[in-house]
Parts: structure tokens; sequence; C-alpha cells
């Protein structure tokens, strides 16, 4: 468990950066004053309507919200509604912040998803010190949720984790116009190796170098799975087909100099990758399974040319009318 009493700074070590909160509020006093409460520790992103907390939780998901409950329009019920509905926005903890504390609407409030109800005007440590608690929980149950989608031997993210969050990443690339690029990677001759050396040497293997991809991710959003047997893919969201191809080369530079002993091997003396790499550009048509299957068909073409290699392309373009 994570001791409340520990600095915050501390507390968020490994989380790549202050905690995001978004504070939603149609008066912008009341923004100030969360601002000048948070603005220390935090990322703080506001908000003056639901409609424009509902675009930023889509594009820029916050790690907290601090939502006002009366606002013109759209009230904070019914923004705490549409987040718990929407699988990207789930998680993200709501606290009602709000002068009207009567115990039917902090019964509704919960009710709908929130995990805490704060009365104004507020008492900036006491807020402070329920905003940590509701972060610590939150962090918590993300993590216990990546555990589930771990995988037990090379201990990157396993083959359902990254079904789900390409198609994430395939929606918000479609919704921003922006581009995502995917590497699938295949260990040259593994079944050799494991004939060769024997299979705890290969899991070894496939551990070493699950270790290296991941040290190469260069942004958080940036991740590495297992695809299935000695198969890795990287999803990396707003990379150009150019740097996502830069990466590619990278990763079979770094585990080639791993220098991990391959006798049996016709690329090399060492353990050797292929890859394919596909990008979906802005105006692209397909789906996320498209951008899989380019991948996919060239990282075939990659281990039928030699082995030991990359090769890349691009999803096609729309066409103009």
């Amino acid at each position: 468990m994570i001791d409340l009493e520990t600095p915050v700074s501390q507390l968020l070590e490994g989380t790549r950066g202050k905690p995001k909160l978004l504070v939603v509020d149609d008066q912008p006093i009341n923004i100030q004053v969360m601002y000048q409460a948070f603005g220390g520790d935090y990322q703080v992103f506001m908000a003056t309507s639901g409609a424009q907390a509902l675009t930023i939780c889509k594009n820029n998901p916050p790690d907290l919200i601090l939502l006002d409950v009366v606002m013109p329009g759209m009230d904070g019920f019914e923004v705490c509604i549409q987040l718990k509905a929407d699988e990207a926005t789930k998680h993200i903890p709501v606290m009602f912040v709000t002068a009207h504390t009567d115990a039917a609407q902090e019964t509704h409030g919960l009710s709908v998803g929130a995990v805490d109800f704060i009365a104004k005007p507020v008492n900036p440590d006491v807020v402070r010190a329920r905003v940590k608690t509701q972060l610590t929980l939150k962090f918590q149950s993300d993590l216990l949720r990546q555990l589930v989608f771990l995988d037990g031997l090379s201990g990157v993210f396993n083959r359902r984790y990254f079904d789900q969050q390409l198609a994430t990443e395939w929606a918000r690339s479609a919704r921003n116009n922006s581009p995502l690029s995917l590497i699938l990677l295949d260990v040259d001759f593994f079944k050799l190796y494991n004939d060769r050396y024997g299979h705890q040497a290969g899991d070894d293997a496939l551990r070493t170098i699950a270790v290296t991809l991941k040290s190469c991710l260069r942004r958080p959003a940036d991740l590495v799975a297992r695809y299935g047997g000695e198969e890795f893919a990287c999803i990396l969201p707003e990379t150009s087909h150019e740097d996502a191809l830069a990466m590619a080369q990278e990763l079979e530079r770094r585990v080639r100099r791993l220098s991990i002993p391959h006798e049996s091997s016709s690329v090399d003396k060492v353990v050797t990758i292929s890859a394919g790499i596909a990008t979906r550009e802005s105006d692209a048509l397909g789906d996320a399974q498209g951008l899989i299957g380019l991948a996919d068909s060239l990282l075939y073409r990659a281990k039928k040319t030699g082995r030991g290699r990359v090769l890349g392309g691009v999803m096609s373009a729309k066409i103009n009318d």
C-alpha cells in the first residue's frame, strides 16, 4: 500500500510526470481557487462547461476530475454519467464540488459514479488531502488492472491488452487526424534456437529481448506487447512512418547487440529479429485490423527476403472526390 504521508512527487514516481487534474466549473473564480490549491504539484486543466469537459477527457484523459454540479446546459451529473458510460473514461475518478450539499444531491452524485462529494467553499488543505487519497486509490487500481494485462513470461503487456489499446489508439488517431504506427517483430529462427539451447534458454532470451524493446520506447503512450510465441508488437501513437521505421531499425540493432549466441541461425551467429512497420496516416482508409494485416504482411516479406531486417508501408489514403 502507498503511504498517504508520502510526498506527491514520490507518490507519482513512475507515472512519467505530474498527475493531471481537470477542474470543471462555469465560474472562473472557483477554477482559480482550485488552481492555487493544486498548481504546484499537479497539471491543472480547466473546463467551463460539461461539453468542454467531455472533449478534454476524450483527447487528453486526466487522472482525476473535480466537477461542479450546477452548470448551464449539461449539469455535472450528466457529465459523470457520460464519462462512466465510455470505456476510455470510466476509470477516471470524479469528485463533485458544489454548494448544493443536501443528502439527496450527494446520494445521487455517488449513485452515478462519483467517488466523493465536497462542499463549497472548499478548504484547500482538506480538498488536497482528499484528492491525494483518491489518486492513491486510482494508481493502485490502475496497477492491478495492468497486472491482468501483463504477459507472465516476458513482463510486457499481453495480447489482450494489445488488442484493446490498438482499438483505442486507432479511434483516437481517426478522431484527431494524427498518425499511428505499428511494429510487428519476430525472433528469427526461434524454433532452431530452442532446439539447440533448450526451452529455458529460449524463455530467458525472450525476457531479455522484451526488456530491450521496452527500454527503447520514448514516450509514455508507446507500448510493447507480446503478440504471441516469439512475436512482439509495438504501438506508437502520433508517430510518423519515418520515425517508426527509425525506431524499428534501432530495435533491430539493439537486439543484435545483445549478442545472444545463436549458432543455428543463417542470419548471424547471434539472435536477430525481423520487423514489419505499418502506419496509418491522417487520411487513411481501413481499420485497426487492416493496420495489423499490413504490418504482418511486411513482416512476412522481411522474413522471406533474408530476415534480420525491417520493412515498412503506409495505409492507403482516401481518394479525393
